[in-house]
């Protein structure tokens, strides 16, 4: 193997597959040692009918780093694994990847196809090599109060998800800047990806979330719908379930509006004097700047900082804009980039330190099966 193996560290193999990119790492502790990313196009990813085809792309990925770098998994201490099993009320921190969890995320995959191929493949190599495998901070992460899941609709409780991942690990970051514990202090932090998530943060929870289903158009997503306009299209019987699909989930956001979903693209139509480019743009950043005030109300306005955080974050026009909207709440951090890789890892080390516990799976299937018995 090419890289050396030290006793007195944590050897951790990270994969986060994704729908806009994807990356492998070696990983000490939480120090990446070696990476390698992967730029999805939309277009290709699309193409991908089948599990065993969405595997098999994204394996190729993963079982190609391997090979290239020469590395033994046996040789590691553990896989750190952005992926999911079934929805439900998850905690914060880390999962054991078993059998069980695959055979939900079979039946009944959730969010984009990278999060499955995450999950399958990550548990393939578990096995294979003998090295266990956790997810961290999962997608699905449901702490918010009771109350906020209360919906119009008796007997439907609403589903959390957000970007707990990079949002917790971000968190963590600011607050050590800010020369706070970041399980005394309240954030409002919003990830720009493929797809947006605004939470609000405090004492180390997520309270309180908009999703990419509920909030924000994003890139590639299309955000809030109003309910009459689904009855409509559902009512409409001159279409296809494909084709609904594709107006609700394909041709939507930014690549719906402008034919392509990259922000770098758009930003230069804009300076050439594209002014659909510029409206729509700034609608993105408007809507993205409401969620983050109404959030404010859930604190009850005492925010310590708000805090702007994925690959859009780059952004200077972007992030200027929603600056100007959202400062009068608090100050504005913005932390470009993500940090997924270094919070998977750090999250894995500290579970095989005996830092954190392991979270048991079997509770949010109770949690799944007491809210379908409820319904």
């Amino acid at each position: 193997m090419g890289y050396e193996i030290m006793s007195r560290t944590r050897n951790i193999f990270v994969i986060n597959l994704g729908s806009t990119s994807s990356k492998v790492a070696i990983c000490r502790n939480e120090s990446i040692v070696k990476q390698h990313e992967v730029p999805h196009d939309t277009r290709e990813l699309r193409e991908l009918k089948t599990p065993e085809g969405i595997v098999s792309f994204y394996k190729r990925i993963v079982i190609g780093f391997l090979e290239d770098n020469g590395i033994d998994l046996a040789e590691f201490d553990a896989l750190a694994v952005r992926g999911v099993g079934k929805w439900g009320s998850y905690r914060h921190g880390a999962y054991l990847l078993t059998h069980e969890i695959v055979e939900d995320c079979h039946k009944n995959p959730i969010g984009h196809i990278g999060l499955f191929a995450s999950t399958l493949i990550g548990h393939e190599l578990s096995q294979k090599f003998g090295i266990p495998a956790y997810l961290y901070d999962v997608v699905p992460t449901d702490e918010v109060p009771e109350m906020a899941c209360i919906t119009g609709i008796p007997n439907y409780r609403r589903k959390v998800a957000s970007h707990t991942l990079n949002c917790r690990a971000t968190a963590r970051k600011v607050a050590e800047q800010l020369g706070r514990d970041p399980n005394g202090s309240t954030f409002i932090i919003t990830h720009l990806g493929g797809g947006f998530c605004t939470l609000a943060y405090k004492d180390g929870n997520i309270v309180e979330t908009y999703s990419a289903e509920e909030g924000s158009f994003t890139p590639e997503r299309a955000g809030r719908i109003p309910s009459a306009f689904l009855i409509d299209l559902f009512s409409n019987k001159n279409l296809t379930q494909e084709e609904i699909g594709r107006i609700l989930k394909k041709d939507v956001g930014l690549y719906g509006h402008l034919g392509t979903s990259s922000c770098i693209e758009i930003e230069q139509r804009i300076r050439e004097g594209d002014k659909k480019a510029a409206m729509v743009y700034e609608a993105m950043a408007y809507q993205v700047s409401k969620d983050i005030s109404s959030l404010g109300a859930v604190v009850y306005g005492k925010v310590d900082a708000v805090i702007l955080t994925g690959g859009i974050a780059h952004s200077k026009m972007f992030t200027g804009w929603i600056k100007e909207r959202v400062e009068f709440l608090a100050p504005v951090i913005i932390m470009p980039g993500s940090m997924e890789m270094e919070a998977l890892a750090g999250g894995v080390t500290r579970v095989l330190n005996g830092e954190e516990p392991v979270n048991d799976y079997a509770d949010v299937r109770l949690r799944v099966l007491f809210e379908d018995l409820q319904n």
